[in-house]
């Protein structure tokens, strides 16, 4: 395991490397700069800026100065947050969205997971059709779309639930983020579940375990759940990275202060370092969440290779 866990890190390594390239070449080829503002600096002042960032040097110089810093866990100055340093943005930002990305996940899998179980054992039924149409709509309608009606239903018109930031940090304030970040996944997993547990239920041990008299919950979570939730599993790992790193709509819709807002802020401000903080943080993620789901995934088929 450990030089399966080593092995895949290794290849992960060229893969954030292209990442960095790209993402450093895209930043920088988009039009304006980080110190331009309404009001023009003097050439004098904004030339000393560059300086001191080091954005008077060749690209290719940029480029490895930057390599070079993050070999060290150091993703710069923040352009915009002058009294911060990227990582410390990034150490203030993420809690918040990885708790509602979090809670998002957990919540899409308890209700993704049961809505595809009811409707694969009550298949081509009105429950399995509901289920499905309910899933279709999920995924049609973008949670951009999503998050104000539920802030226009809940919070205004009913007055439940707050409309939008943390308050004290109030449970009541993640409701409508985390159902509205987590309505597509349910939809995906309800989907994948039914279909693998719809084949699982036709294998010909499962055959036998009802020819035993098991009763169907046995059947179920004994026999058929495991090697049901074997495409859920894969669908995990890039699931949460998503869900993660697609909260920046969702922290922006309710003021919520996470990481996703540090980088819509720093995409519209040019302010460099943070954008590729962000970026190379989300990379980290994914390559770890993805690592997560190949070892479980050995975990529910020992049959697959390291």
């Amino acid at each position: 395991m450990l030089k399966f866990v080593l092995r895949r890190f290794l290849v992960a390594i060229p893969t954030l490397l292209i990442l960095i390239g790209l993402s450093f070449t895209m930043i920088r080829m988009a039009p304006g700069g980080p110190f331009d503002g309404e009001k023009q600096l003097p050439p004098d002042i904004e030339a000393n800026l560059r300086a001191a960032y080091h954005l008077d040097e060749p690209l290719y110089q940029q480029f490895g100065r930057y390599v070079f810093n993050l070999l060290q866990g150091d993703f710069g100055p923040s352009f915009q947050y002058r009294d911060f340093s990227v990582t410390e943005l990034i150490r203030s930002g993420f809690p918040v969205s990885l708790r509602l990305g979090g809670l998002a996940m957990c919540l899409a899998l308890l209700v993704g997971i049961s809505a595809g179980t009811i409707a694969a054992l009550r298949q081509n039924s009105a429950l399995d059709h509901g289920v499905m149409a309910t899933a279709m709509l999920g995924i049609s309608i973008p949670n951009f779309v999503m998050a104000p009606l539920l802030v226009l239903i809940f919070a205004i018109y009913l007055g439940w639930l707050p409309a939008g930031g943390l308050g004290s940090g109030e449970l009541s304030h993640l409701v409508l983020p985390v159902i509205a970040l987590a309505l597509p996944q349910i939809a995906y997993i309800s989907r994948l579940t039914r279909g693998s547990m719809i084949e699982v239920l036709r294998s010909n041990y499962i055959r036998t375990a009802r020819a035993q008299g098991l009763p169907t919950r046995t059947i179920i979570l004994r026999h058929a759940l495991k090697p049901a939730l074997m495409p859920v599993v894969s669908y995990i790992g890039p699931a949460t990275a998503a869900v993660i790193t697609g909260s920046v709509v969702i922290e922006q819709i309710f003021s919520i202060p996470g990481l996703g807002r540090y980088f819509v802020q720093g995409a519209l401000n040019r302010d460099y370092t943070l954008v590729m903080g962000v970026v190379v943080f989300y990379g980290v993620l994914i390559v770890v969440f993805n690592l997560l789901v190949d070892i479980v995934y050995r975990w529910l088929d020992p049959r697959v290779p390291l």
